[in-house]
């Protein structure tokens, strides 16, 4: 099993990079992909996507479609786009700590 090691800390990931366990997230996580995604900070933006992500995967154990993150976020797409380079699946689930979502390529 492939794993990262950062700030002192290893991460057991999948192939892709994903967490293996959403429970290892934390903020070295955060800091991590942060630099994967060549963001310069996370801000409360970031956090209240992140947030809404970890909620939603808690309580129906998948990610939220993304049209359900922008309507409960309130985030335009184009936003969210933003703040996530990457995407919602790849970049911010990723930075959520959660497995890949179904249908992210």
């Amino acid at each position: 099993m492939p794993s990262v090691e950062y700030q002192g800390h290893v991460f057991p990931v999948t192939e892709e990079g994903f967490l293996e366990d959403p429970q290892l997230w934390g903020p070295e996580w955060v800091d991590y992909v942060r630099e994967l995604e060549d963001l310069d900070e996370v801000t409360e933006d970031h956090y209240a996507v992140i947030d809404m992500l970890r909620a939603y995967y808690r309580d129906n154990g998948i990610a939220p479609m993304v049209r359900i993150l922008s309507q409960v976020t309130g985030f335009k797409l184009k936003y969210i786009y933003d703040l996530f380079p990457s995407g919602p699946g790849k970049g911010a689930c990723k930075m959520a700590g959660l497995p890949k979502p179904e249908g992210c390529v």
